[in-house]
């Protein structure tokens, strides 16, 4: 590959690596990714990428009060690769409006750019009419529903990055049992968005039972040093399916037979029960 190209497809690659604020990657995890990757640099030459020429030109900071280094994009940048079309901004608005009662605002903050330009586009809009679609466009809830759990941006990044890097959490968690703060050493296995409060699966220091944490009782997390250790035995669906959430009480389904009214029948039969439900519907008669 020509030299003008291979820079090119490895500044595109460090950009894909390098995330927003909270977010943060060290330079010698840069270059581990891109090695990876097949791209044979050293780290003065990754600094150089770095601070003499993507920065000139993007919102990336270096974050050097500690070694090692980490670098981020300012918390409102976002690129759209590809351009982001009429449809699906104004899906993603109907989706902003949807899941602003559903998940924590720091899981929404996460997605913030995408629906502020899906907006800004709209708005741009004006000339063909699409500029009137805030008074035309609206996601109303089934029903009440609890506000979601505050919950910490860095705390959230951090499990995230935990979970999905098979790395252990120093964490300082509030019990609501004993209703003061203890400190484990946890080992990430899953994620489970429930309602309005999220929950991390985790064992425990040394043991091997499964336990629930609430995200928003976290008090403080921090990458441990200590090994990750998978629960091998663990199948999150299992996990659910088995009555980890108090959803099931028994390995086997339970067959209900209901007479309902026809609008409530044809309701059940567009829009019918999750699959892990089963439900024989007979549709009414239109007479």
């Amino acid at each position: 590959m020509p030299a003008n190209r291979d820079t090119l497809f490895r500044y595109l690659t460090l950009l894909q690596l390098i995330p927003r604020h909270p977010g943060r990657i060290s330079t010698q995890t840069l270059l581990e990714k891109l090695r990876e990757r097949g791209f044979q640099i050293d780290a003065r030459s990754l600094q150089r990428d770095l601070r003499d020429r993507l920065s000139l030109h993007f919102p990336l900071i270096c974050d050097d009060a500690t070694k090692p280094y980490r670098w981020y994009f300012d918390p409102s940048f976002h690129c759209d690769l590809p351009a982001m079309n009429t449809s699906s901004a104004l899906t993603l608005v109907l989706a902003e409006e949807y899941l602003t009662g559903l998940l924590p605002p720091v899981v929404i903050g996460q997605l913030s750019p995408l629906f502020r330009n899906a907006r800004l586009l709209l708005n741009s809009l004006a000339d063909n009419g699409m500029g009137q679609w805030a008074r035309r466009v609206r996601a109303i809830p089934n029903g009440k529903a609890l506000l979601p759990a505050p919950l910490d941006e860095a705390i959230w990044q951090t499990i995230c990055q935990g979970l999905l890097e098979k790395s252990t959490l120093e964490a300082t968690y509030l019990s609501r049992s004993t209703d003061d703060e203890k400190t484990f050493i946890l080992h990430p296995q899953g994620l489970v968005s429930r309602h309005s409060i999220s929950y991390l699966l985790a064992t425990v220091n040394d043991y091997d039972d499964i336990r629930q944490f609430a995200l928003h009782r976290f008090r403080s997390v921090t990458l441990s040093d200590t090994t990750w250790r998978d629960a091998h035995d663990f199948d999150l669906d299992a996990y659910i399916n088995g009555g980890g959430f108090g959803y099931r009480q028994s390995p086997n389904n339970v067959l209900l037979k209901a007479r309902v009214s026809p609008q409530v029948a044809w309701l059940l039969k567009e829009t019918p029960f999750l699959k892990t439900n089963h439900w024989f519907l007979t549709p009414p008669t239109i007479g």
